[in-house]
């Protein structure tokens, strides 16, 4: 008991003999194998990241002051096309190690490229859509429609502005919707913050109310805030006033906008209707609200 013949010995070795190369190649695939992916992983951080600085240095400018709607135009633009080229080096670099990682563990990868370039053709043929995606997102980059950042109207959904892929563009809506739009699917496509915006305003007052003096607040209402340290760097220019817009059942209206930076025109529009209501109640001016009068009639004996 507890000693080997010396045929089993024999056989014991033999099996190390057999076994023992075998694991060695494994464990040296295996760890080729994780030496690629961990290549791979640098490779994608120190490319992605290195690009990224090329296109920021390119498309940087010290020209424009710093606030100024230009420098944050090019800040948008800057940081849209950094992070697609990013995304895009790593899949680059995580398809090319994805190769290698296959070749590293004995995979044949001549057959598999040979297929690849058969599997394209089949695949340019049966996916369009997705052959138009890509060309759309890469129109929409060249063209600088919308960047990161932007408000935007797509296909009549308004939302910020999230991500620009080469095959989706994703907005977000005022509730924390996520909405993904394939690029290739965009029919329309509107900017609501491009070089600037502007808070339109609709002021309906009673019939009885003077239109130039409703007209005359209004114009001090904006210069007001535009003479504050707050708003004075946010908004561009002087009220434009169109004149009396509508006659309504109850009330007149008075049209016109206040042209601001991008993105400001729902913070200057809320602090506007402040100021001006709190101005037409110092100054008697009667806002109409609907109602109903009733005559009570008797009747005949």
């Amino acid at each position: 008991m507890g000693e080997l013949s010396l045929s089993e010995l024999l056989s014991a070795a033999h099996f190390e003999d057999a076994i023992a190369p075998w694991v060695l190649e494994a464990a040296a695939k295996a760890l080729r194998f994780l030496l690629v992916l961990l290549a791979a992983a640098i490779a994608s951080r120190l490319f992605g990241g290195a690009l990224e600085r090329i296109v920021i240095a390119l498309f940087s400018s010290d020209d424009e002051p710093v606030g100024s709607v230009a420098a944050s135009e090019r800040e948008k633009r800057t940081a849209t096309l950094a992070s697609v080229s990013r995304r895009s080096a790593s899949l680059l670099v995580w398809a090319a190690a994805a190769v290698m990682a296959l070749s590293e563990i004995g995979f044949d990868i001549g057959p598999l490229l040979a297929g690849a370039g058969v599997a394209g053709l089949a695949i340019g043929f049966g996916a369009q859509n997705l052959v138009r995606d890509f060309f759309g997102g890469f129109f929409i980059l060249l063209e600088n429609q919308i960047r990161v950042g932007d408000v935007a109207v797509i296909n009549g959904q308004s939302g910020l502005v999230e991500q620009i892929n080469l095959r989706t563009t994703v907005l977000r809506d005022v509730e924390g919707t996520v909405h993904v739009f394939p690029n290739g699917g965009i029919t329309t496509l509107a900017n609501r913050t491009r070089d600037f915006s502007c808070h339109v305003f609709d002021v309906g007052v009673a019939y009885k109310e003077d239109s130039d003096r409703i007209v005359e607040l209004i114009r001090e209402t904006v210069d007001s805030m535009r003479g504050e340290e707050e708003f004075a760097p946010v908004i561009l220019a002087e009220a434009e006033i169109f004149g009396l817009d509508k006659f309504l059942d109850s009330a007149i209206v008075v049209k016109g906008r206040i042209r601001v930076l991008p993105g400001q025109q729902w913070a200057i529009g809320r602090e506007f209707n402040r100021r001006l209501k709190k101005r037409f109640d110092a100054e008697g001016v009667e806002i109409p609200f609907p109602h109903r009068k009733l005559i009570m009639e008797k009747a005949a004996d």
